[in-house]
């Protein structure tokens, strides 16, 4: 079962109702806004390598 155009028209109308015809590009503005920061966010996390040290724990004889 898939979403029909009928669907999509009646979910996008409720939206409307609800938040307004002038907050709606607001609200995808923030949206987008918030998705750019993620994906900076993940980008900047990659530049740096991990460091990774590895500890030996017997004692040498």
């Amino acid at each position: 079962m898939s979403i029909g155009i009928w669907q999509i028209g009646l979910i996008i109308l409720v939206i409307v109702l609800l938040f307004g015809a002038g907050r709606v590009p607001r609200l995808m503005e923030d949206i987008g806004k918030g998705i750019n920061s993620f994906k900076k966010g993940l980008k900047d996390g990659d530049d740096t390598p991990q460091k990774i040290e590895k500890k030996n724990d017997q004692d040498p004889s």
